[in-house]
């Protein structure tokens, strides 16, 4: 179980970089505190800000990820793919990011160089331009090869407003296909895991179909990526935000075999696994087949399903209502469960 701050001695461990509670306290008290704004306390994926004919989205994020070249990716494709899905999660259209490389001495330049081509090629597959950039070098030992971090613009159209603090009572939850392949490609690259069949990371840009599904259906309530912590990690997230409860139904959660049973072997749970090219969906309950039509006529979505629904208004809680019909309380992820994956 994860410790509050007050027992951590003072400093900072890696539980802090989860994404689950420990993490959501280090914020509220150093960030959210601190830095108090209307704009930072949306606690959105990306800041909705006004700007001249509607609003625009600004996000920023910085990746760390170990091996920093993965099976089905890279931290190049990955910092594209991350920060352009999540101005996609409040609606954005992706335009313009920004990069700032911190180099290790001794880094490969053959290295460097895979990185930046698979960089570019993400953005020309996501439709946005990498438009300024900064490169620091530190000396051996002070880093760990290379560290990203990104910044990313787009803008709102109009009438779309989507958020983590507009699920409603009745709402169903909808997921775009398999979870937990991107954590557990990340881990079984690290640590030289060997299956039947290589797991790839699921990374991938997902504002086209986050586009399509807006422009299908632009009563959508949330939108949410499910990276660091997981399906579960998120849900808590919007359950909290919207002062809900959901259920989520574990004979309907996506999740290839090789995956599951990498999970089990490692004593991991799938639902607070990683994620890299997955969105949340919640919708009005008579908005539910028209959504799945429009996930499943997208190559990011073919395996689109419901996984849940919104049962009510309540303290934000989430259980998940098992093969045999008994409830378990889905709780935040406790911990750092997998550290170094985004």
């Amino acid at each position: 179980m994860s410790k509050s701050l007050e027992t951590l001695n003072g400093i900072v461990q890696l539980d802090h970089g989860s994404g689950g509670r420990a993490t959501q306290e280090l914020v509220q008290k150093f960030f959210f505190q601190l830095l108090d704004n209307e704009y930072l306390l949306q606690r959105n994926d990306s800041a909705l800000l006004p700007w001249a004919g509607g609003s625009m989205a600004m996000t920023t994020d910085s990746y760390v990820v170990d091996p920093i070249i993965f099976p089905g990716g890279d931290i190049g494709s990955l910092a594209v793919h991350g920060t352009v899905n999540d101005l996609a999660m409040q609606g954005a259209r992706p335009l313009y990011l920004t990069a700032g490389f911190i180099l290790e001495e001794g880094l490969s330049l053959e290295v460097l160089g895979h990185v930046v081509r698979s960089m570019a090629g993400a953005a020309r597959e996501a439709q946005v331009m990498i438009v300024a950039g900064d490169t620091k070098v530190v000396p051996r030992g002070k880093a760990d090869r290379l560290f990203i971090n990104t910044a990313g613009v787009g803008v709102v159209p109009p009438g779309i407003q989507v958020g983590g603090q507009y699920a409603r009572p009745g709402d169903s939850v909808l997921i775009n296909g398999t979870i937990g392949d991107h954590g557990m490609a990340v881990l079984c690259k690290r640590e030289g895991l060997a299956f039947d069949r290589e797991i790839l990371s699921d990374s991938a840009p997902l504002n086209d179909l986050v586009m399509r599904i807006l422009d299908g259906c632009p009563r959508v309530r949330v939108l949410r990526d499910p990276t660091r912590g997981g399906v579960a990690t998120a849900l808590n997230e919007i359950a909290r935000q919207s002062g809900v409860d959901i259920v989520v139904l574990e004979e309907s959660l996506p999740i290839e075999a090789d995956v599951a049973g990498a999970c089990e072997v490692l004593g991991l749970d799938p639902l607070y696994v990683a994620n890299e090219g997955k969105v949340l969906v919640f919708v009005p309950p008579e908005d539910e087949e028209l959504v799945l039509n429009l996930m499943r006529n997208h190559p990011r979505a073919r395996k689109g399903v419901k996984i849940g629904e919104v049962t009510q208004e309540g303290a934000g809680r989430v259980t998940l209502k098992t093969g045999i019909g008994g409830h378990r309380v889905i709780q935040m992820l406790h911990g750092e469960q997998l550290p170094r994956i985004c």
